[in-house]
């Protein structure tokens, strides 16, 4: 097996360390990072990530030359990665983790001295953007632009302070009211200009967006903020060559969903609908109990069935789809997040069928190992000298961005053999179509 040109320029050297900004320090960035330390100390393996636990094969079956991930693509090594970020309360990451219940109080007080030295920055923070939340550790500034600078300055403190070379940022913030894209300033010029005169559609993530982008800093959102598909934050991206990636984390439902749709297209058995209820009580869950906030959540819940059976295609079996999500606060289940489906299909001469489906996850479990390859590959990507979106990482996200004028692919078999067909041909190795006709003679 010989290694090809791919015209792609030749990648830069790998980083010593890599800072981990995080908008968002609750729950999620807390599981993530006393997760990476727990790894570290050998307490737990890394269950859940690509990067630590997944292979690549390259070439035949009969090479059997199947590389882990980590090791094919030089990527940062944990204990090289340093985690930072903001929130709207001071606590530190040790307080946040206690906070947040998810993880057993005995694991956390092996990580208590690591935990406890990561403490936020000042958070910009607008409540009309999210109703549900009060937080009492802002930023204070009289215009956007002002507060683009400050979170500015705490990168550049961050990096300065812990001797980082690169930087990679990712929204884990709660879920912002629903924001038409049509409302935000269109060109990059219009929306600098809206920071400076406090445009009323730019949001906290918009700002923590550009300030990354301006920086160079690769960014991801974990939510479903309108951000990434701006033409104006697509615009920085390209003039700073940099890569981004979203939308909104695929950890329960959706998840589920995007493993058993495609099965269920893969026999061309019919949908008649698919009904979906969640209940969570984190601060995701009390967000969400807002109906503005809700809204962008639904939208991106939404988008995945319809692109996956393609109805304009198969109007027998799913033109008349109906689909309906809906998710409800309930305290008592903290970070335990529980989705019921109910699936009415139907099979051979329209005899119907139903699945049920009772999921009972953990959000911030599932959510945690994703963050962490998103992290590793938008590192990669940026040494790889890949700049705006980043479709190959769809894998991670309900509502996966792409080029313009693109359908986005939600089928999660085709997402993991995209992500890793990419990373083959970065490295200069053919692409695997599963062929297989050169051991069957045709």
């Amino acid at each position: 097996m010989v290694k090809k040109d791919n015209n792609l320029a030749t990648p830069i050297q790998r980083p010593q360390k890599l800072g981990i900004l995080m908008p968002g320090l609750g729950a999620i960035a807390s599981t993530l990072i006393a997760g990476v330390f727990a790894i570290q100390k050998g307490i737990s393996p890394p269950i859940g990530s690509l990067t630590q636990m997944g292979r690549l094969r390259l070439g035949k079956r009969t090479d059997q030359n199947s590389p882990k991930i980590d090791d094919f693509l030089d990527l940062v090594p944990l204990q090289d990665i340093v985690f930072g970020g903001w929130d709207i309360f001071e606590d530190n990451m040790y307080e946040a983790a206690i906070h947040a219940n998810v993880l057993d109080k005995t694991l956390l007080e092996q990580l208590k001295p690591e935990l406890s030295a990561i403490t936020p920055f000042k958070a910009v923070f607008e409540p009309n953007f999210v109703k549900k939340l009060h937080g009492t550790y802002i930023k204070s500034y009289q215009t956007k632009y002002e507060a683009y600078e400050k979170v500015v300055t705490d990168i550049r403190t961050f990096k300065s302070d812990n001797n980082i070379d690169e930087v990679v940022m990712i929204w884990t913030g709660s879920t912002e009211i629903y924001i038409p894209q049509e409302d935000v300033p269109a060109t990059l010029a219009e929306f600098e200009e809206g920071l400076k005169n406090n445009h009323p559609a730019i949001s906290p993530c918009m700002i923590y967006t550009y300030a990354a982008l301006k920086e160079g800093i690769p960014y991801a959102n974990g939510s479903p903020n309108t951000v990434i598909e701006l033409p104006a934050m697509q615009e920085l991206a390209q003039n700073t060559h940099t890569p981004l990636a979203g939308k909104d984390l695929k950890t329960g439902q959706t998840l589920m969903k995007t493993i058993l749709a495609p099965g269920l297209k893969s026999r061309l058995l019919g949908v008649n609908g698919w009904f979906s209820t969640n209940i969570l009580g984190n601060r995701d869950g009390e967000v969400l109990d807002d109906p503005d906030s809700f809204k962008a959540k639904e939208i991106s819940k939404l988008s995945v069935l319809d692109t996956i059976f393609q109805p304009e295609l198969y109007p027998e079996l799913y033109k008349d789809t109906y689909h309906k999500v809906r998710i409800n606060y309930y305290p008592p289940h903290g970070d335990n997040k529980e989705g019921w489906d109910n699936i009415d299909i139907l099979g051979w001469l329209g005899y119907p069928m139903q699945i049920k489906v009772n999921f009972l996850c953990r959000d911030s479990i599932l959510a945690a190992p994703l963050l962490l390859d998103i992290a590793l590959f938008m590192e990669f990507a940026k040494r790889s000298q890949l700049a705006g979106i980043q479709e190959w990482l769809s894998f991670y996200f309900k509502s996966p961005h792409t080029a313009p004028d693109l359908t986005a692919e939600h089928d999660i078999f085709i997402q993991l053999k995209k992500l890793k067909n990419t990373l083959r041909y970065l490295k200069g190795y053919d692409p695997i179509t599963h062929l297989g006709n050169e051991y069957y003679n045709f």
